[in-house]
């Protein structure tokens, strides 16, 4: 059970109806400062804890503090709904990004406007239905060596988190970009792991600026987007000197970069880079923390992980007759995209989204002047116990029944909302639900402690430590 847990909040309607009728607009709550600029300081370290903090005590909007900026966090699904799907002109991405983008470049991630519609249009095929097939059976392969990793260390305990670290890396670097990162994996995680350090940083006021100054922080993630940089360029390099098109997302983006529509700018090297960069990091990261906490919820609820073990001899069988999960598969296993959804309800790996709002605006009869940031958080949404009976509780049987159907509108936003929801969603939920099956069916990690585990906030939602379990093969009785 994770130890950042929400009380009831009072619902905001009450306020949108009394500015409607013309009557004065409320006065958002400002969160009390021990001693100034502790909220800079605090959510420069962990912004998650500071926001589950804010929302159990002032309920569903509040500002922090932040220096001459306004910055508003909101916590009722419909205040996010306004601020990321029905008004995507008003509230657009800011500073945080900016300060992202010293990682990840000027790409589909960090961009906005017209070059961001017309990014996610060229990389959006790479996405489609058709090509997760082929996706698909890659997922299955890298995970079979994965069965076989383990089968050499059975009995033995490994941090979780790193093994689907390493495992992801491979899927991603092979279904998107065509390319082998086994050799890599330790570079690249240590790499990784400096980055999203200072990730919490992007969220303070000028952090485009402050992150390029000589200091610790800024030194760290200058290393870390060297070495991923050169990961990156040594996959572009090495695909443009194969010459071979593999029908794969960076064959789409190369082909950009040489267009031949004279009303097409072709897409320049850096730029290219720029792209790679985000589908890169964000296709590993995010699938990788999804994973481990996956396997840190059945690990601590074997009645569970024997609901999924059943469904997984069902569909694959067992025995002799057993055999690895096909696309195909997908749709057969509910259980197992349950166990995943309800994971990624408790530990929504991207747990946080802020915008910018370019003109002063109403908000849940609040005002909300041009310039000041917005955030929103799915951990938030997720743990409400408006809208969760018992929101601590690991019950993938939610997303079973006919409840699931009529669930308040982002109440469940993993991947984000609106015209920026994550574009490799259905690829996400594609590889997350073979992996499980794959592994799951055959492998039954047990805790190797007692000890919780607790989310930090970094860019990402990654466990606050090691997440050690000891490897058993799966026993049925």
């Amino acid at each position: 059970m994770t130890q950042l847990q929400l009380e009831s909040q009072p619902a905001l309607f009450r306020t949108r109806l009394l500015a409607s009728s013309g009557r004065r607009r409320a006065r958002i709550p400002v969160a009390r400062e021990r001693y100034p600029g502790e909220y800079l300081l605090r959510i420069a370290r962990d912004p998650l804890a500071v926001f589950v903090e804010l929302a159990r005590e002032y309920g569903d909007i509040v500002r922090i503090p932040m220096g001459p900026q306004g910055f508003v966090l909101v916590a009722h699904p419909e205040l996010a709904r306004e601020v990321l799907v029905t008004r995507p002109k008003t509230f657009v991405r800011g500073y945080a990004h900016r300060g992202l983008s010293l990682l990840l470049g000027e790409g589909l991630l960090t961009s906005q406007g017209d070059f961001h519609r017309h990014q996610r249009r060229l990389a959006q095929p790479a996405f489609h239905a058709e090509r997760l097939v082929g996706y698909g059976e890659t997922v299955v392969a890298n995970a079979e060596r994965w069965d076989a990793r383990w089968s050499a260390r059975e009995h033995t305990v490994v941090d979780v988190h790193d093994e689907m670290l390493a495992l992801t890396l491979g899927i991603v670097g092979e279904t998107l970009f065509g390319a082998h990162m086994e050799s890599q994996t330790s570079a690249i995680a240590e790499a990784l792991g400096d980055a999203l350090s200072v990730g919490p940083a992007a969220l303070v006021p000028f952090s485009n600026w402050l992150l390029r100054l000589p200091i610790p922080p800024a030194r760290r993630l200058r290393r870390a987007k060297h070495q991923l940089d050169g990961v990156v360029s040594n996959i572009i390099a090495d695909r443009r000197a194969g010459g071979e098109d593999r029908d794969d997302l960076l064959s789409i983006l190369l082909d950009a970069t040489r267009s031949d529509d004279p009303d097409q700018e072709a897409m320049s090297d850096q730029q290219l880079a720029d792209e790679v960069m985000p589908m890169f990091v964000a296709g590993y990261e995010t699938t990788a923390t999804a994973m481990s906490w996956t396997w840190y919820l059945l690990g601590r609820h074997p009645e569970i992980a024997g609901r999924l073990r059943t469904e997984l001899d069902t569909v694959l069988g067992t025995g002799a007759a057993a055999r690895s999960p096909r696309f195909d598969d997908v749709p057969r296993l509910p259980y197992t995209r349950a166990v995943l959804a309800e994971s990624m309800r408790l530990f929504p790996p991207a747990y946080s989204v802020v915008r910018v709002c370019t003109e002063r605006s109403d908000l849940g009869g609040h005002t909300i002047e041009a310039g000041w940031s917005v955030a929103t958080s799915s951990y938030l949404a997720h743990h409400d116990p408006r809208w969760w009976p018992e929101p601590e509780r690991f019950d993938p049987e939610r997303w079973l029944g006919p409840d699931q159907h009529s669930r308040r509108k982002m109440t469940y936003f993993p991947f984000g909302a609106g015209t920026r929801i994550c574009i490799g969603e259905p690829f996400t939920w594609t590889e997350t639900t073979l992996v499980l099956a794959t592994l799951g069916h055959r492998w039954d990690p047990q805790p190797a402690s007692a000890e919780p585990v607790r989310p930090h906030g970094s860019i990402t939602m990654r466990p606050d430590g090691p997440i050690r379990m000891r490897l058993e093969r799966a026993t049925r009785s």
